[in-house]
């Protein structure tokens, strides 16, 4: 045999030795991702029940956020509560968040850490639980979803509920706002003049006409489209026939089909960026997690809504009124006026009969 055989043998030799450790890597390879845990894929924007009770069972954080007293009378088995976090997370006066700090000693001292799969719920449709959602989205979470049926789903499919408290091992915080999911008053103006932008105005029609004022000045931004939130629903009225008794159940607060919901928004261009407003940036939540969940592709809340632009004296505004605070004065007092004579005559009906 000739030293060039010998050779050749010798690098097929070597040849088969590497081909054979590189199939021993891929099927090291293969066992190593066979045998990790499952990992969901990133919550969908909206989910059901079903959704709800898997999530809990893979060990996500489910967040009731609703007032301390209607969680205490019952809640979804596991899920955590700081208080209503309508209340708890936001400015009074401003209806802006509180400072970033106050944010990370609540959310962080009840173990609701963003970076984590949540679930958050209130009662079916309920605005708080798609604020919860925008707060996670704003402070980093990326694996954030939204129970719309809530507590109401929950009890119609007969799943457990259970009033004692649940808690969770603090966490510590270093939120930061994420500039991706809203914009400020800055950012809406500098938009007002770019073709590749839609805003939405979520408000009633008479607060988007400036016949319902409830900030300085009444009317809406320039090129605005009217969508109010409560179209996202089978029956938009239900709350109204809540209040008149017309209904006995907020079912009619279920979301329409996603072919309806598709059929609401047409105007819109799923591809444009899209500005979602209403009078402090709540009820714009709920309708911007409904377009990402129609697959749009970028969506924003201005987070100060009509409150943070209409406070801005300089910014156009169409169908511009002016709040009239001295009628307002005299209304406020005239109904002052009815609840001192309100409580006189209440306190005269409870005191004893002279004998």
């Amino acid at each position: 045999m000739t030293r060039r055989s010998i050779l050749n043998i010798r690098t097929m030799t070597m040849a088969g030795r590497v081909i054979t450790m590189r199939r021993c890597f891929a099927v090291l390879a293969l066992f190593s991702v066979l045998s990790l845990p499952p990992v969901p894929a990133r919550a969908a924007e909206i989910v059901d029940g079903a959704f709800v009770a898997e999530a809990l069972k893979r060990g996500a954080i489910v967040w009731d956020v609703r007032d301390a007293a209607s969680y205490q009378r019952g809640h979804v088995a596991g899920a955590v509560n700081v208080g209503e976090a309508l209340r708890v997370l936001r400015n009074p006066s401003t209806e802006d968040f509180i400072e970033t700090a106050r944010i990370e000693a609540i959310l962080g001292g009840s173990g609701i850490n963003p970076a984590r799969e949540i679930v958050v719920y209130s009662t079916r449709g309920h605005v708080g639980a798609y604020f919860a959602h925008f707060a996670i989205r704003y402070f980093g979470g990326q694996n954030v979803s939204v129970y719309h049926d809530g507590i109401d789903g929950w009890t119609d499919d007969k799943r457990p509920l259970e009033a004692s408290e649940t808690r969770l091992a603090p966490v510590r915080l270093n939120l930061a706002p994420n500039p991706a999911v809203a914009v400020t008053t800055a950012e809406m103006l500098a938009r007002l003049q770019d073709k590749d932008v839609q805003i939405v105005d979520v408000r009633t029609p008479d607060e988007f006409a400036g016949l319902d004022v409830r900030a300085i000045r009444g009317g809406h931004v320039p090129g605005a489209i009217n969508i109010p939130y409560e179209e996202n629903w089978v029956d938009p009225d239900t709350a109204g026939k809540l209040a008149r008794r017309e209904v006995a159940t907020n079912r009619g607060m279920s979301l329409k089909s996603d072919a309806d919901l598709r059929n609401l928004y047409s105007r819109l261009d799923a591809n444009k960026e899209t500005i979602v407003y209403c009078q402090s940036g709540v009820r714009s939540a709920e309708t911007a997690t409904v377009l990402g969940k129609l697959g749009f592709r970028n969506v924003k809340v201005y987070d100060s809504s009509w409150l943070g632009y209409a406070a801005k004296l300089d910014a156009p505004v169409e169908n511009e009124v002016f709040l009239n605070v001295g009628a307002l004065r005299a209304q406020l007092t005239a109904m002052q006026a009815k609840i001192d004579a309100l409580e006189k005559a209440l306190a005269a009906m409870r005191s004893p009969a002279p004998k």
